[in-house]
């Protein structure tokens, strides 16, 4: 068992290139010096470049590994990546709560691959609410975030409407008039993260290195905002890291 490090979860998907999912999370946990507990939601088949196919796990053996985990041990934080609906998503959520209230949830809002491939439709927007009632964090970006409204407003509307219930970080990779500035909101006020570099590369999953940043921090006991600023310091450097799609993780 782990002494000195805190536990975290990260529950999403796996993916073969190592980019995004389940792997880029436990590499990114280990930098951050957490210990690194993964539940998988579904196999793909994919590389840096393309999205074929996707293969979802049962949600009973999804709560079943929930369950063990958190029966044994002290889970700080969880980061929540790619899931087949929202109901697999409040199943989720719900049995965290319930197996302990105290732990933080960050949900890194996947609701499309980058080839467009269909994740996640939100069409009950009270189940929605009652998610993000009962998470600490979300993460989309300029265009996941427009999934999250039915109403026709600009993303830092809905993302300052969704801080209601938890907080909100609008990345701003897509941000086509602020390239790279994150936004953060919370329920009374908001942040502007720039970025310390202006040239980076493109990478595959850097949405969930930024996540499970995220959720690394808040298990070392960060506040959301620090949390959330050391992340992109992260995440930069990452960038930064060569010129392919699949970056390296190093302190």
């Amino acid at each position: 068992m782990s002494v000195n490090r805190p536990f975290v979860l990260t529950i999403a998907g796996f993916d073969p290139s190592g980019g995004a999912g389940l792997l880029a999370d436990i590499k990114t946990f280990e930098q951050h010096r957490v210990y690194g507990f993964a539940i998988n939601t579904g196999n793909t088949i994919q590389t840096e470049n393309e999205f074929f196919e996707m293969q979802w796990t049962n949600l009973d053996f999804v709560l079943k590994s929930i369950e063990k985990l958190f029966e044994n041990y002290q889970i700080k934080t969880v980061k929540i990546g790619i899931v087949p609906s929202l109901d697999y998503l409040k199943e989720i959520v719900f049995a965290i709560k319930r197996l302990s209230p105290t732990t933080k949830m960050v949900w890194d809002t996947v609701l499309k691959s980058t080839t467009e491939f269909d994740f996640l439709n939100i069409e009950n927007q009270s189940s929605l609410i009652e998610i993000l009632e009962n998470i600490d964090l979300v993460t989309p970006n300029y265009y996941e975030i427009e999934k999250l409204s039915f109403d026709e407003i600009n993303p830092a509307e809905i993302a300052q409407n969704l801080a209601i219930y938890c907080a909100v970080l609008l990345k701003g990779g897509h941000n086509p008039e602020e390239m790279g500035v994150d936004y953060l909101y919370l329920a009374d006020s908001f942040f502007r993260l720039s970025p310390k570099e202006s040239l980076i590369y493109e990478k595959h999953g850097s949405g969930c290195v930024l996540s499970s940043a995220i959720t690394a921090n808040l298990a070392l006991d960060q506040d959301v905002k620090m949390a959330c600023s050391n992340a992109k310091i992260y995440i930069e450097n990452y960038l930064l890291t060569n010129q392919s799609k699949l970056g390296y993780h190093h302190v």
